[in-house]
């Protein structure tokens, strides 16, 4: 196994557990929990494998299906131990977040393409699936939280690995600082609050 297949199955995992955990604060049955979590595990390097004209990963290789349907099984009997599972679905969300931009962002890289679509894969791969697991679930998505540190961390990422690149460091390494970038500014925003000035409307002029 490579290592961008390591990084992609560990995204697809994390993703799906974060897909589960909303199903169930939707209180939907089994097949509910299954469908959110490949929605969720999956639908960012669906996106990406067809942007980039690839086979989607599921397609290539069934056994991420396995993947999102197990972590929606386990899911489904634990997930009432948890005492806070939006708590839950904000850290796991922010880890997935940081290896699936590594992984994003590594696939398009080892496939000879420039700068801006490296940080534009990084950032499809690590948002499209939260944003369609909260769309499907009718809650407002992580992503267009105000203000809110989320594709500024997945753009951040995606930039470190390209940067990483051309300094010639090893794939391995640029990886890790890709996934760690990601994931510290995310935890940043999380635990301290960390945000993005936003638009305020002033009145007009008279």
């Amino acid at each position: 196994m490579t290592l961008l297949s390591l990084l992609d199955y560990t995204s697809v995992l994390v993703f799906a557990l974060t897909g589960a955990l909303v199903a169930s604060r939707a209180q939907l049955d089994i097949v509910g929990f299954a469908f959110l979590a490949s929605l969720t595990g999956l639908g960012g390097g669906t996106l990406r494998d067809l942007l980039l004209d690839r086979t989607p990963i599921w397609i290539a290789d069934p056994a991420y299906l396995a993947v999102t349907c197990t972590a929606a099984a386990l899911v489904f009997f634990t997930a009432h131990l948890l005492e806070s599972r939006y708590r839950a679905i904000l850290w796991l969300d922010a880890a997935a977040l940081g290896v699936a931009v590594a992984a994003g962002a590594g696939i398009s890289q080892n496939l000879g393409h420039p700068a801006p679509i490296i940080l534009v894969m990084g950032i499809t791969t690590g948002c499209a699936g939260g944003l369609m697991r909260d769309v499907v679930a009718n809650e407002v998505p992580l992503v267009l939280k105000q203000g809110e540190l989320y594709v500024t961390c997945a753009l951040a990422g995606s930039a470190a690995l390209a940067i990483a690149n051309a300094a010639f460091l090893a794939p391995s390494l640029a990886a890790l600082i890709a996934a760690a970038t990601t994931f510290a500014l995310r935890a940043g925003s999380i635990a301290f609050g960390w945000r993005l000035p936003v638009y305020k409307p002033r009145p007009p002029r008279q």
